[in-house]
């Protein structure tokens, strides 16, 4: 864990959602000078309360930061946080480090790297793999696209809140790897509904099913902590939404058919999301896609 080694970088963070909120946790907790902001502000409070700076405009949650972190929903979250006259871009000093962990895919990341670039500023894609748990254990995985350097200056930070960090290549690099894990993910997800239904219709019951999954050779770290998200979703929070699943996968879409690739399987799970959120499921945990599945 970082300590008073790394106190002297002052650090601001934007976005405290479900990932945010914890992972700006892990930067108080390594000791940095944090500030943060959210639109909506009252999840800032906690924070406040630990000593965070509560900023009233992206543009002032960068003012004397050294690395600025972004985690918000989307390329257009992204742009309305770093850009005009209240963004970060604005209030970040030349030299000023932009780490963006959103899925934003590649064309938005080199796109805000080439406007960071314009004003003295780096900006480094590093999206993160892992769950709500992992983000709150530091124990998440960046994969990062952008220039070495600036990633050497925002090192510190991301070890506070990630356990592994990949540099993938230049600006954009990490944006399209992280598409590529989300579209296992879904695939995944997909699969697991369709192996519980399918077992069920051959009368086994879905926890003795799941129990089998878990000790066979298809077992995977998502497998194991999706369980209760499967067995009891009534009483599991919601941990990564349908909807923001189906905007990750027509991001990797759209990428691949621009470059003439094939995703069959990615296509499969995309009409799948499209049903659930059809079903008004849009707002509940991916492993609701088993009620698609299971409705026929």
């Amino acid at each position: 864990m970082p300590s008073s080694t790394f106190a002297a970088v002052n650090v601001g963070f934007a976005g405290l959602g479900r990932m945010g909120l914890p992972m700006a946790r892990r930067i108080l907790a390594a000791e940095f000078s944090l500030a943060v902001w959210n639109r909506t502000p009252a999840r800032a409070e906690e924070l406040a309360v630990q000593g965070a700076r509560v900023a009233a405009t992206p543009r002032d949650v960068a003012v004397g930061a050294e690395v600025v972190v972004t985690m918000l929903t989307d390329a257009q979250a992204v742009e309305d946080v770093l850009l005009g006259e209240k963004g970060v871009f604005a209030g970040l000093a030349p030299g000023g480090v932009v780490v963006d962990m959103s899925t934003i895919g590649p064309v938005a990341a080199r796109a805000f790297a080439a406007g960071a670039r314009s004003r003295g500023l780096s900006f480094v894609d590093a999206p993160v793999g892992g769950s709500v748990r992992q983000a709150e254990q530091g124990t998440l995985t960046a994969m990062v696209g952008g220039d070495a350097a600036a990633l050497q200056r925002a090192k510190p930070v991301l070890a506070a809140m990630t356990k592994t960090h990949v540099h993938l290549g230049p600006s954009g690099a990490g944006a399209a790897m992280k598409l590529a894990n989300n579209a296992i993910v879904a695939i995944t997800h997909e699969a697991i509904a369709e192996a519980l239904v399918f077992a069920e219709h051959q009368g086994i019951a879905r926890e003795s099913a799941y129990e089998v999954l878990t000790n066979a050779a298809v077992a995977s770290p998502l497998l194991l902590y999706k369980r209760a998200a499967f067995l009891e979703p009534a009483s599991e929070p919601v941990m990564f939404t349908i909807a923001l699943m189906r905007k990750d996968v027509d991001l990797a879409l759209e990428l691949a058919r621009n470059q003439g690739v094939a995703l069959p399987a990615t296509s499969a799970a995309r009409d799948v999301l499209d049903a659930a959120c059809a079903a008004g499921l849009a707002d509940d945990d991916v492993a609701r896609v088993v009620d698609v599945i299971a409705g026929g």
